[in-house]
């Protein structure tokens, strides 16, 4: 039986393979994204914050939390942004739909989320909390919601999280956490435990993952998406066939995904 610390080396392997073969964000464009960190009781979450183009601290802006995977843990304060961060970049997106966007880090022994996974026979079952469960992570995403909110205008009626493969898992894990707080959530190649449906339905869904995800199964997005559904929640799921983990390429290509995004409102 392979630990929790295994599967994450798995995941690892497997970012850092679609890193190499992705296209490389520029130095000028990361340094669109701010550099900045948030200390909380002897911990320390790095972070990049793109704001909002133009932006006029009058106005109420969006935020967008996104989490990144396994893959882009550290304390570097930059590989966060391998993957996704160039979607939010783009002059079209930044015109019509202004936000801040956060990208924060994990550091390399911590998760987002609490869960335990085995792998045999080249088959990977995962466990998930279905209880609030204390974790270092969440509480510093938590402190630097607050922190943000202090030094910026932000629209409390438009907050979104999303996040790829750990980050998909802390994507429900943070809306676990903070059932009031989001109106919209993405989670790509993530999974949690369907018990937890009832307290995480009040944003609205949009579930992505690949049908041959070896490393984390479609099931866990499928058994989310089913348990949400059955209590009315707002939820859709895509499955993008032939596909295995990388399933974050084909969401971030959605035309639909942003529009979709900014149209949530609490």
């Amino acid at each position: 039986m392979i630990k929790t610390s295994d599967i994450r080396v798995i995941i690892l392997i497997s970012c850092i393979a679609f890193t190499l073969n992705s296209n490389k964000i520029s130095a000028q464009n990361l340094n669109t994204y701010k550099s900045d960190k948030l200390v909380l009781k002897g911990d320390t979450l790095p972070y990049r914050i793109l704001l909002p183009k133009n932006y006029n601290p009058i106005i109420k802006y969006p935020l967008i939390l996104f989490l990144h995977g396994s893959g882009e843990r550290g304390n570097d304060n930059n590989l966060q942004l391998v993957h996704g961060a160039d979607l939010f970049l783009k002059d079209s997106i930044r015109n019509k739909y202004p936000a801040f966007v956060v990208f924060p880090q994990c550091t390399e022994k911590d998760s987002w989320s609490n869960y335990q996974s085995s792998r045999i026979d080249e088959k990977t079952t995962i466990t998930y909390s279905n209880k609030v469960d204390k974790i270092k992570q969440q509480d510093l995403l938590k402190a630097l919601i607050k922190k943000l909110k202090r030094e910026f205008n932000l629209d409390v009626n438009r907050f979104y999280v999303g996040g790829l493969s750990m980050g998909g898992m802390g994507t429900f894990d943070m809306v676990n956490q903070n059932p009031k707080l989001f109106a919209a959530a993405f989670p790509i190649c993530g999974g949690a435990n369907p018990k937890i449906a009832k307290r995480i339905k009040q944003p609205s869904w949009w579930i992505f993952h690949g049908a041959d995800d070896e490393v984390i199964p479609s099931k866990y997005s499928q058994q989310m998406f089913d348990a949400l559904n059955v209590l009315g929640a707002d939820v859709k799921l895509t499955i993008y066939p032939n596909v295995k983990h990388d399933s974050w390429t084909n969401a971030f290509a959605e035309p639909d995904l942003i529009k979709w995004l900014f149209s949530k409102s609490l």
